[in-house]
């Protein structure tokens, strides 16, 4: 909800700003203009990018107005999920987790935490490497240079979508002088007429220009910032898993193995160390 709350301030503050001076709303109401520079931006934004990433964006903007799903209540979820599946593999075998592997959706273990199980990318991060650990003896450094190398490709992809609005945003500035020439070429063809309708076309051209550069530095430019905030919030959850794992695989208990990544997490969203073992114990 923070993005409205922003969208809003600076909505506020700039019309609030010009209507304090005198100005006159019905100068700035060009929805032609608006239509050249956002369109003109939605064209380029497509010919730059393949599908994914359209796709990615778009669903990627709409999660801004619901807020990211990694918050603390997820965070905790997840290491409780670690810890069942690290007490039963370390209770009852490696191979008695073989199951939950092969098929979370069926996964009595799983099934439990379906904030997490939402999550199909973090999912199979999971139950990959431990089919790796259950299948060979491969020692806790090697597993966490293949781990860091899938997070670092991870980070890529989740970031590719905020890094290519961003590009769409310093392009709007430019879109705005496009729609402020066409707004002069047009205000060249009215030369003899009255004054105020040559005065109306150059103001029109003006908010062109002033369009352009609020739409890049007040909204779309910081979309993309939240963006890409949301995606790192996204990462931790990755390299939660990956200390967690790491500890276990180096022989920690499982409950020592998630506060390894409990600590890998950001203040802000992190649990503490009771609230983590209530929860670990309440589920």
């Amino acid at each position: 909800m923070t993005i409205i709350f922003g969208s809003l301030l600076v909505i506020a503050s700039v019309v609030g700003g010009y209507v304090l001076s005198h100005g006159q709303m019905a100068a700035l109401w060009q929805p032609y203009e608006v239509l050249i520079i956002g369109g003109a931006a939605l064209g380029a934004f497509v010919i730059a990018n393949p599908m994914h990433t359209l796709k990615h964006a778009f669903s990627g903007a709409l999660q801004l107005l619901t807020g990211s799903p990694y918050n603390k209540a997820f965070y905790m979820d997840l290491l409780s999920l670690l810890y069942d599946l690290f007490d039963k593999s370390r209770k009852q075998g490696v191979m008695a987790i073989e199951a939950d592997v092969d098929n979370p959706a069926e996964s009595q273990i799983f099934t439990r935490y379906p904030a997490v199980l939402k999550q199909k990318h973090l999912i199979a991060f999971i139950t990959d490497y431990l089919r790796i650990i259950s299948s060979g003896n491969m020692a806790a450094h090697e597993l966490e240079g293949l781990m860091e190398q899938e997070i670092d490709t991870r980070l890529e992809e989740v970031t590719e979508p905020a890094h290519a609005i961003n590009k769409v945003s310093d392009a709007l500035p430019g879109f705005g002088i496009v729609a402020a020439v066409l707004g002069i070429v047009i205000t060249m063809g009215s030369l003899g007429g009255p004054p105020e309708e040559i005065g109306a076309h150059v103001a029109a051209a003006l908010v062109g220009t002033f369009l352009g550069i609020l739409m890049a530095y007040g909204f779309v430019g910081p979309m993309a910032t939240s963006m890409e905030h949301q995606a790192h919030y996204e990462i931790k959850a990755y390299a939660c898993v990956k200390s967690a794992i790491i500890a276990t695989v180096s022989g920690q208990a499982p409950q020592m193995a998630i506060e390894f990544g409990r600590k890998a997490l950001q203040s802000e969203k992190r649990p503490d160390f009771q609230e983590l073992n209530d929860h670990v114990r309440s589920k």
